[in-house]
């Protein structure tokens, strides 16, 4: 197989593609769309976006130490692209958009009610980095949307229709080819199988 070498670049992909929603008092929230966003840790929940300094968004989260990350889905793709590319310094993306700010039960910043799921954080530590800066931040909530809960409390959150970034493109999840722990059950079973198996010659 032959290979390039090409320089120093992110291609990690693919990545979330999130709306990142934000406000200050007395002012109109904005969102800002970003595909640098992480999990970080488990216990306690903490997760990180990495925002250039030059948007609107970033002096917002910076003074209130507050977001709000809400997942995209297929329907919220269009919005998503338009909230990464125009500023809030021009327009109320949210009336554009005809989003709906729905507020938080732990912070001031206000979630988007068309997103599935609401996740509340507060910034803990900031890194700067070059281009972009890091926010570190500890998850204070999630709000997820009820329509997608079954009878058992089981949240199908691939059922949204969510949606990823890869190298310039945006990409609907498609089918499941496994789940976590897979390959192991998978070789269990098949010890099994020799197990019996010997067995019966046995």
């Amino acid at each position: 197989m032959a290979k390039q070498s090409w320089k120093p670049g992110n291609m990690l992909y693919p990545v979330p593609a999130v709306m990142i929603s934000c406000g200050r008092k007395n002012e109109k929230p904005n969102i800002i769309t970003v595909a640098w966003a992480g999990t970080i840790c488990s216990t306690p929940a903490m997760v990180s976006i990495s925002v250039r300094p030059s948007r609107y968004s970033y002096d917002i989260i910076k003074e209130t130490g507050e977001f709000v990350i809400n997942l995209v889905t297929k329907d919220l793709a269009f919005a998503t692209d338009y909230c990464g590319v125009k500023s809030g310094r021009d327009i109320d993306k949210f009336q554009e958009m005809h989003l709906t700010p729905s507020p938080s039960k732990h912070i001031a910043a206000p979630g988007i009610e068309e997103s599935p799921v609401n996740i509340e954080c507060r910034v803990v530590d900031f890194k700067p980095l070059g281009t972009h800066d890091m926010f570190i931040a500890e998850v204070l909530g999630v709000n997820i949307d009820e329509k997608y809960v079954d009878d058992t409390g089981k949240f199908h959150l691939n059922a949204t229709g969510l949606v990823t970034y890869s190298h310039g493109e945006y990409f609907e999840l498609g089918k499941s080819i496994g789940r976590f722990g897979y390959s192991v059950q998978k070789n269990k079973k098949k010890k099994v199988r020799r197990k019996n198996s010997a067995e019966k010659v046995l």
